[in-house]
């Protein structure tokens, strides 16, 4: 186990150092990571969206409910959904979500493509393929990602006005109030800066269990979900690491 591990950190290194070389044709490349954006990012916004709405609306739920004593302000409520959608929700289980999904789509794509000889058939031409595979979709996710965590929150803590709207547990203006109450607009570069972190794994970790040579086509499956599990234990460590950094 210790040894198997010790090899794949290995062959990470070494992945990512081709990864990380200069394009050859920066068009081609741009042109790449336009269409990594739509395929990996634009198609996540609906499932996305869906759950952030539905978790604003348990968040306030959950919170009014359990917020009964008369001398808690009920604007508490809006300031406790805001703080929770934004340190862990709409960065941590977001990224969770698009491990499974993004992550999952990277590997079996480039699993496929190494089980058909397509990477090798890029190696014989001279082609860098793992920078060719890889980098847009690096490039295309590290920067998409952090725009879908703000949509995750702003969906979210309109999916708390919707139920608040609908049930009257609490006021509008108070839900308002407590969303506006002690904001501290380091929380969205902290939050930020860990999705940016959480989309470099999914995409990296990925790539590595798909880019290792493939017998058949349970391989490939099996490698995708290993990445997953793989990727969802290093964005936890990850979250860990980078919330006692971040807000010690």
């Amino acid at each position: 186990m210790i040894k198997k591990t010790f090899e794949l950190i290995g062959e990470y290194i070494l992945l990512m150092k081709r990864v990380f070389t200069r394009p050859e044709k920066w068009k081609i490349f741009w042109k790449q990571c336009v269409m990594e954006t739509e395929k990996l990012g634009m198609t996540s916004i609906s499932l996305i969206g869906v759950i952030s709405i539905a978790i604003g609306a348990v968040l306030v739920i959950q919170t009014a409910y359990n917020i009964e004593n008369p001398f808690i302000p009920k604007m508490y409520v809006g300031y406790m959904v805001r703080e929770s959608l934004i340190l862990e929700f709409s960065c941590t289980m977001v990224a969770l979500i698009l491990a499974g999904k993004v992550g999952s789509n990277i590997s079996s794509d480039i699993g496929t493509m190494r089980l058909t000889e397509q990477i090798d058939a890029m190696e014989m031409m001279g082609i860098n393929s793992a920078n060719y595979l890889i980098l847009p979709k690096v490039v295309s996710v590290c920067l998409f990602n952090p725009l879908l965590m703000l949509f995750s929150f702003m969906i979210g803590i309109l999916g708390g006005w919707l139920i608040v709207a609908a049930t009257g547990m609490i006021t509008l203006s108070q839900y308002a109030t407590g969303l506006r109450f002690a904001f501290n607009g380091y929380y969205i570069v902290y939050a930020i800066t860990k999705m940016v972190a959480f989309s470099f794994i999914i995409v990296t970790v990925s790539a590595l269990y798909g880019y290792s040579p493939k017998e058949n086509s349970m391989e490939v499956g099996r490698a995708s979900t290993r990445s997953i599990v793989a990727i969802c234990l290093l964005i936890l460590i990850v979250d860990l690491l980078l919330t006692q950094l971040m807000l010690n």
